[in-house]
């Protein structure tokens, strides 16, 4: 090696302005990414409710006196919700609807997975099945679950019939499931049944 001469030239010296922009600018990339990239992920602990006034006075048949008065839908914003989804499931273990219900699929109460539902299958309907309570087994459970959990509990009692988007289901799977999460079900549209069971 001579003297002077540099077998492997060295970089050119950037300026620090033009290296601390180029790190701003990846790492507001890598920020932007970031977002994109969990918006599934977002969990709103704050997701508001409907009112319980909402569901009273529900109506479960489209039999009325006079003329037709339109019914305002309710919209239970936990049914987009997969932490409230998963709060509803486990309100359901917890207080012991599976213990009637079968986890879903009937036993001593209705079965909450198929197309035929006695008592209406609308968010403001179910709200009022366990509020109220209903004749032949369904007791009130009024004063005795809060209203955002009652929500709860009618966002996974829809899923488990597939009557909420899959949009909420969870983004990774848990190692100790055995079947496909109640969001991702295909959906059934519930039928009225005019028989008391």
């Amino acid at each position: 090696m001579r003297e002077g001469i540099l077998l492997f030239p060295r970089p050119a010296r950037r300026s620090p302005p033009a290296l601390r922009l180029r790190v701003v600018g990846m790492g507001a990339l890598a920020l932007l990414i970031f977002q994109a990239a969990c918006k599934r992920e977002e969990r709103g602990f704050r997701v508001q409710p409907p009112s319980a006034s909402a569901a009273e006075g529900s109506r479960m048949t489209d039999f009325q006196p006079g003329p037709r008065t339109p019914e305002s839908p309710v919209k239970n914003e936990y049914e987009d919700n997969a932490y409230a989804l998963s709060e509803g499931k486990r309100l359901f273990q917890e207080y012991n609807c599976s213990g009637c219900h079968f986890n879903g699929g009937g036993g001593i109460g209705p079965a909450l997975m198929d197309d035929e539902w006695l008592y209406g299958d609308k968010p403001e309907n179910i709200f009022e099945t366990i509020v109220e309570g209903r004749p032949n087994g369904m007791p009130s459970f009024r004063g005795k679950v809060p209203d955002y959990q009652v929500w709860q509990l009618v966002a996974y009692v829809r899923s488990l019939s597939g009557q909420v988007g899959s949009n909420a289901a969870p983004g990774r799977s848990d190692h100790m499931q055995t079947s496909s999460p109640e969001q991702s079900r295909p959906r059934e549209s519930p039928k009225l049944s005019g028989k008391p069971r």
